[in-house]
């Protein structure tokens, strides 16, 4: 089979966890007998560097029409000026916009072998395995209006948390159609006791787990879904909220895990095009010293494989690939080892 991929590699680490990530691509397709094709375009910063924007049209069009696009990170030092009429975070919301993903799929789940790195006690991590979906298209981030201005005599921001019911049934939808394949259990999350928005999200979250009786739906205020996580993650199954509130609660939970190196991300619409990549930043104080870890990236692509390509037995092999490497004590800086990007890809790359 053929597939289209387009790579965003973006800044910082964002290029050399893209380059192991494709390097894993490269023996599925051997191994499977599948063939990928890349196409590589500028994003983020390295694009406003270059053509003066963050997200072009160019690269938009080609990654509308890509079966699926692999992004690394973007944003740095050199792009924070918030007085900037373009930053790399900007291009991001747009493609998220562009390619119409409106669910944000961030699977955490706590490796045995791996508990150590994280700041929580051995006892509260196990069983741990969540997936938290973010809606990804609405919300504070995509609200009218928002800018500055002058009123009164004082300088004043706006930001505007916006919701459609349509916006928030499509969401709740996907999260209990993933909850059935798992512990049939869906949190949802909310401020419904302060914000509009967050009573319309509870309102249709109830409808849908009517249309859903054999899943199990409770609800839950941010403030103390964020106590949880720490106190008692296990609890969670299936986590569906809103785009900033999963925003900080999914970068929260990344502690669990021991490294935001290791966790991976789908953005998933209406369309078969997703948008893959590792949840972290673009870490520009290690960018370029070739130890970033790779897994966050690599495990991207087998929800590429799953979820895109429809291909599951190939995408069980990547993770597997992953647990065994990680079983077998192989380890990048920022989970205890020394090991390279390119050694740590070679020692997934080799139980592939």
């Amino acid at each position: 089979m053929n597939f289209n991929i387009i790579l965003l590699p973006g800044d910082g680490i964002g290029p050399e966890v893209v380059a192991e990530a494709v390097r894993v691509l490269d023996i599925i397709a051997s191994k499977y007998k599948h063939t990928f094709e890349y196409k590589e375009h500028l994003m983020g910063g390295c694009s406003i560097d270059k053509y003066g924007s963050s997200l072009t049209d160019e690269t938009l069009a080609d990654c509308q029409s890509a079966d699926a696009v692999l992004l690394g990170a973007v944003g740095g030092p050199k792009w924070d000026d918030p007085t900037a009429k373009d930053r790399p975070e900007r291009g991001l919301l747009a493609l998220r916009k562009g390619l119409g993903v409106f669910a944000n799929l961030r699977p955490v789940k706590v490796h045995p072998a791996l508990m150590e790195w994280s700041p929580l006690k051995p006892e509260k991590l196990q069983g741990v395995d969540i997936l938290v979906v973010r809606e990804l298209t609405g919300g504070l981030y995509f609200g009218w209006p928002k800018g500055r201005d002058v009123k009164d005599g004082r300088e004043r921001a706006v930001d505007t948390l916006e919701y459609y019911d349509y916006e928030v049934r499509r969401v709740m939808e996907l999260a209990f159609k993933l909850a059935r394949g798992r512990k049939k259990k869906v949190t949802s999350v909310d401020k419904a006791n302060v914000l509009e928005s967050s009573r319309l999200w509870r309102q249709i979250a109830v409808k849908v787990g009517e249309e859903n009786p054999d899943v199990e739906l409770e609800h839950t205020l941010v403030d103390t879904a964020s106590m949880r996580l720490i106190t008692g993650p296990a609890w969670m199954d299936v986590v569906v909220t809103e785009n900033m509130f999963g925003d900080i609660l999914t970068d929260e939970a990344s502690v669990l895990a021991g490294s935001m190196g290791m966790l991976p991300s789908a953005s998933l619409g209406e369309s078969n095009v997703g948008l893959y990549e590792p949840i972290h930043g673009s870490a520009p104080d290690i960018a370029g010293k070739g130890i970033a870890n790779p897994i966050g990236t690599i495990l991207s692509t087998a929800m590429m494989l799953r979820h895109s390509f429809k291909l599951e037995a190939e995408a069980a092999a990547i993770e597997s690939a992953v647990e065994q490497t990680i079983t077998g004590g192989a380890r990048t800086a920022d989970i205890g080892g020394k090991l390279s990007t390119r050694q740590m890809a070679d020692e997934i790359i080799k139980r592939l």
